[in-house]
């Protein structure tokens, strides 16, 4: 398994990339939203990549960031009749924290807006991602949408953290304030995170 390539930025298109490294020109193919955190052309550049064997070919794809790739591997292997070339589309079309709160409110029809992404297909998505994206996906894009206070994103990260553990949304809530009070405002996310996980709440 290829999970990244570092080396330098030899060509850059919207839909693709090349990149030198070890003597090798690798092609790689990437989203729009990866395109646009590219550095320039020459530039050295690590990309995280994820390789897709088919009968014809050997495939990389290309992110700038571990949540362009999450997401691109949730939607090839947890939604039937979504392909990598329909998953870069959705990458390109929405960025990750907008497709979660989407997929999370069942927003079908900004989903259907994207390229290559009809209605049932925006259905589909909601329905079968629905349950792994649920409320964090929602909390995530709400402060995304909202532009919380340092203070209300540390308890939102927090609270983000917990239920990525498994916490309930409420109960993951309710600990990380506890956590604020017992350990005063200057707290970081990791030791609220710490302190809930020492209570066990």
């Amino acid at each position: 398994m290829i999970t990244f390539l570092q080396g330098k930025l030899v060509e850059a298109l919207p839909t693709q990339v090349v990149v030198e490294a070890g003597g090798i020109g690798y092609e790689v193919l990437i989203p729009l939203s990866s395109f646009d955190k590219l550095p320039a052309p020459g530039q050295p550049v690590k990309i995280l990549t994820q390789l897709i064997v088919r009968e014809d070919a050997h495939v990389l794809y290309g992110f700038m960031s571990a949540a362009e790739r999450d997401l691109f591997r949730l939607l090839i292997n947890s939604v039937s009749g979504i392909g990598p070339k329909t998953a870069l589309n959705i990458l390109s079309g929405m960025n990750a924290v907008a497709f979660r709160g989407a997929v999370a409110s069942s927003d079908v029809k900004s989903l259907s807006q994207i390229s290559g992404v009809g209605k049932k297909t925006a259905e589909r998505i909601v329905v079968e991602l629905r349950d792994k994206i649920g409320a964090v996906g929602a909390l995530e894009a709400a402060s995304a949408k909202h532009g919380l206070t340092p203070d209300d994103q540390k308890t939102n990260d927090a609270t983000l953290a917990l239920m990525a553990l498994g916490f309930k949304q409420v109960d993951a809530h309710e600990a990380v304030r506890a956590a604020q009070a017992m350990l005063g405002a200057g707290a970081t996310v990791e030791q609220l995170v710490r302190a809930c996980l020492k209570k066990g709440a």
